[in-house]
């Protein structure tokens, strides 16, 4: 099992495994220091093959083979496959049908309708990697321990001189790793700097256009093993070379400000001036007739931001953050059998990847939140839980704080089947 270090503050954060500073390494060619100070949110990387650290480049998380092993023999459903061609998306009608005897599912991938879209020059994206592809679940993890954010995996399959999409942004940052083939990028500066998921590029199409005229900021050819940087709103378009291509898109959806004022303002309900009505009968189409409501709202609002709890913004925070970040797998059948074995002698970890934040209670309990639930315990349970929330592999019986393996034994088997520990 990897080594990990304690989390930040104690809490919060899961434990973050060493192998999360290798991941960002497979992706970029400067310190992580740098990468934040001049890269991230601000201006594209290109890190050449030859200067980052694997020497297979990125077979290991998703080969062409693995790409045929998925769109042929795993029962692969939409939305876990696109196709795009000639920069529109393909109707899952044309490549998806009824999934044989005994399925009953009616959206199941096709092969031999993927084969046909795909001779003829259509892009095949694998949707949500991070979620069905195991050597994908482990690496995304990994490198959303070390972006501390949550991220999504996808990869492009793209037919030998073709191109599956327009110029375009993403509203996520990217870091696009190649795998097989070589593939053209041109990238362009963005028409609207650090747009929101509610600003996509559609709504500036004419904009995109007549930027992606002129000349590119970046002007590239991905070979195996490169990877490249993309802060969101920079422009790109990409076509395969002599040869079909595979690459990886991560996606990174940073929090922003933006996130923390929609919060404010959903917590802002609480404020009695500013749920009060508007004047019966107000002309709403009037700014003169509107001007002194709105000066009013804004001042109850002004006075009720300078009232804020930090702590209730930062719980809305967490519930809208840590679903998004699924952490480690675990195994139903292997983890209940851990359950009916277990005995003082068991080694337990802490599930990897887990949000948790762990509290006192004013009734002398602690509580312990998970992203889809919270425990609440007995206080003589602290230790022994801060000791499995650094993420160490522990023998039940070492749990300290506990007078004696019976108490140990009742606090393990809880946690094990709330998913919070795993069988080490």
């Amino acid at each position: 099992m990897s080594t990990h270090v304690d989390p930040p503050g104690g809490h919060g954060r899961p434990a973050v495994p060493l192998s999360a500073a290798e991941a960002l390494a497979r992706c970029v060619t400067v310190e992580p220091a740098k990468f934040a100070a001049d890269h991230w949110g601000r201006s594209p990387l290109l890190s050449r093959a030859a200067e980052l650290p694997s020497p297979d480049g990125f077979t290991d998380l998703l080969s062409p083979a693995d790409a045929d092993e998925l769109l042929s023999r795993r029962g692969l459903r939409t939305p876990f496959l696109r196709v795009a061609k000639d920069g529109r998306l393909v109707p899952a009608a044309r490549y998806t049908g009824g999934g044989g005897a005994g399925a009953e599912i009616g959206d199941q991938v096709l092969d031999e309708k993927v084969l046909a879209l795909y001779a003829d020059g259509a892009t095949l994206v694998l949707q949500g990697l991070h979620r069905t592809w195991p050597a994908i679940v482990d690496f995304a993890r990994d490198l959303g321990a070390a972006l501390a954010q949550p991220l999504q995996v996808n990869a492009y399959l793209t037919p030998a001189g073709s191109q599956g999409f327009a110029t375009h942004y993403d509203t996520h940052d990217v870091f696009v790793l190649q795998v097989d083939g070589r593939k053209h990028w041109r990238i362009h500066p963005p028409v609207l700097a650090d747009p929101l998921e509610r600003q996509p590029w559609g709504g500036r199409a004419d904009e995109v256009s007549a930027t992606a005229e002129g000349r590119p900021e970046l002007d590239v050819v991905l070979s195996p093993g490169d990877a490249l940087y993309l802060p969101r709103g920079w422009l790109h378009s990409a076509q395969a070379q002599e040869s079909s291509s595979l690459h990886l898109t991560v996606g990174i959806r940073a929090l922003t400000r933006y996130a923390v004022v929609e919060e404010l303002l959903a917590l802002a309900a609480e404020d009695a001036r500013l749920r009060a009505s508007l004047p019966f009968g107000l002309d709403l189409a009037d700014p003169d007739a509107i001007e002194p409501e709105l000066t009013e709202t804004v001042e109850a609002l002004r006075d009720w931001l300078l009232r804020a709890d930090p702590a209730a913004v930062a719980g809305r925070l967490r519930a809208r953050v840590w679903p998004a970040a699924r952490p480690a797998p675990i195994r139903p059948l292997a983890q209940a059998e851990a359950l009916a074995r277990l005995n003082a002698d068991s080694e337990v970890a802490v599930r990897g990847g887990l949000r948790w934040q762990l509290t006192p209670a004013a009734d002398g309990r602690v509580t312990l939140r998970v992203p889809d639930r919270t425990l609440t315990l007995p206080g003589t349970c602290e230790a022994a839980l801060r000791a499995l929330l650094t993420g160490e592999v522990t023998r039940v019986g070492d749990l300290p704080g506990l007078d004696d393996d019976a108490d140990r034994l009742v606090l393990a088997r809880r946690l094990l089947k709330e998913a919070v520990l795993v069988p080490a």
